[in-house]
């Protein structure tokens, strides 16, 4: 099996073969089957249902998008009842995937992938970019939903995963876009889910939205802001939701002056600075805090320590480096820029302090979420051992001590986000296992492996005959979906 270690950053990694690239070519049948290749023993304590999500294909009909974002969203589950696992993936059927299977190309623009016409075309006739459901995944109060960041999500059984419709919590979730971002966060003690969409009509504004755990949605402010920038991800604490909001501006005159795409218009405008914007649960003012320019993408924990908020999130050095990656996926995103995994504490002065975490390259930090909103320890991510290169590393980072440990998943190999299920309900932060899906590019197939979280030890690793496409992100529920539920007579995908 595969190595774990502690020890130094590797002098050089060897650069992403040209086979990494087929990690996005699209996975165009639907599978029911109980996997029967296993290395090593399924724990017989780990019990539940691992969701991941993705964008399974990014041809519209015979139209090929272009952008990482723009991929029709295809879930995979993983069931595992305590003595096997049966997989399954289902595409959620969107308006963009159902016109892609009986026409030549899409109806409306993808965030990264204009329509020919311009502004008019992207804009007024096509209502902008469409919402392919392909980002975030998230089982709360018994509702799975698959989330895009510029709309509603869309509700799926989360046995059979058969897509029953857009969702927007009974008519409360509003706004122009009735935007619900791909990262909502939990409060593990109130059992509540707290969420944010942008809009920008009348005026540019951050929804915040609070669930509780039945499930009714209200909003629980409203934070007006020019200058709005494009943001993807919230941290909560017990007391705030902490936004992380980077100059990545929006540049009018190229969206609607050339047809250019939603995300080709972004610009990154140091200049003007991050604010850190922290939005009380307690529905009070919002308070902003103005830093210096960061470049990030995703956020991890985040936690009350005295009278100082602390977040943590993965900084990058590069904002260009990171748009051209999601323009160019098919031959850059599998070797992304260097980053670290850093702290900013924000005081009642409105002083902000980094303090760096690992210098380990990674990305897609998880952590224990028994732990969100509350001082953690342990972070894990998507990593590399060198300087460059494809993430084909799982690494759990020490916030208390700064040893960082790896997994080397081998040579050649992709490693997506690694999820943590703990091994009982009372278990110490990282006794449990943590679940991550890994694209074998000479092989183009997947397993999902399966590492003790206390040293990264491989416990097994469950081969699929296929691959998994890039994707995303995950959740882990202890409910087992029910093995025996049928999947609905699937479309006909047209096999390539």
């Amino acid at each position: 099996m595969p190595r774990s270690s502690d020890t130094e950053p590797r002098s050089g990694a060897t650069a992403a073969s040209t086979d990494m690239a087929r990690v996005f070519a699209p996975l165009m049948r639907e599978h029911d089957y109980a996997v029967d290749q296993i290395d090593g023993d399924l724990p017989p304590g780990l019990t539940g249902t691992l969701y991941r999500i993705g964008p399974g294909k990014w041809e519209v009909g015979r139209t090929l998008m272009h952008h990482l974002f723009d991929g029709d969203g295809m879930v995979s589950q993983f069931a595992f009842d305590g003595r096997s696992v049966r997989f399954r993936n289902r595409y959620v059927r969107t308006p963009q995937f159902r016109h892609g299977l009986v026409s030549g190309g899409p109806v409306r623009p993808g965030v990264g992938t204009p329509l020919p016409g311009g502004f008019w075309a992207n804009f007024v006739k096509g209502k902008g970019p469409a919402n392919p459901a392909n980002t975030g995944i998230a089982l709360h109060a018994d509702r799975l939903l698959a989330l895009w960041e510029g709309g509603p999500p869309h509700r799926l059984d989360p046995d059979t995963l058969e897509t029953l419709g857009t969702y927007d919590f009974g008519g409360r979730l509003r706004g122009a876009l009735k935007a619900f971002s791909a990262h909502p966060k939990w409060d593990p003690v109130t059992g509540e889910m707290f969420n944010f969409g942008q809009d920008f009509s009348p005026l540019p504004a951050l929804n915040c939205w609070k669930v509780d755990r039945r499930g009714r949605l209200r909003r629980l402010a409203r934070v007006r802001m020019a200058n709005m920038p494009w943001n993807h991800d919230v941290a909560l604490t017990t007391e705030h939701m902490v936004f992380v909001l980077d100059p990545y501006m929006f540049d009018l005159r190229t969206m609607f002056g050339g047809g250019a795409s939603v995300f080709d218009a972004i610009r990154h405008r140091p200049e003007k600075g991050t604010r850190f914007v922290l939005v009380p649960r307690d529905g009070g003012p919002a308070r902003v805090v103005e830093h210096e320019a960061l470049v990030h993408v995703h956020v991890a924990n985040a936690f009350e320590d005295g009278s100082d908020t602390v977040v943590d999130l993965v900084l990058f050095d590069d904002f260009e480096a990171i748009r051209r990656d999601l323009s160019d996926f098919r031959t850059r995103f599998t070797d992304l820029p260097s980053s670290r995994l850093t702290r900013y504490r924000i005081t009642p002065a409105g002083r902000v302090i980094e303090t760096p975490l690992s210098d380990r390259p990674g990305e897609f930090p998880q952590y224990d979420w028994r732990r969100s909103t509350r001082r953690h320890r342990y972070t894990y991510m998507t990593g590399r051992t060198g300087p460059s290169g494809e993430y084909d590393t799982v690494l759990k980072v020490d916030n208390d001590t700064g040893h960082t440990q790896a997994h080397e998943a081998g040579p050649h190999t992709y490693v997506g986000e690694p999820i943590f299920v703990p091994r009982a309900p009372d278990s110490a932060e990282d006794d449990g296992w943590l679940l991550a899906v890994v694209y074998l590019a000479a092989e183009h197939r997947s397993r999902l492996t399966i590492l003790d979280a206390r040293d990264l030890a491989p416990v097994a690793d469950l081969h699929l005959p296929h691959h998994i496409p890039f994707g995303f992100h995950g959740t882990f529920t202890t409910r087992v979906a029910d093995p025996g539920a049928p999947i609905p007579h699937p479309d006909r995908l047209p096999i390539r």
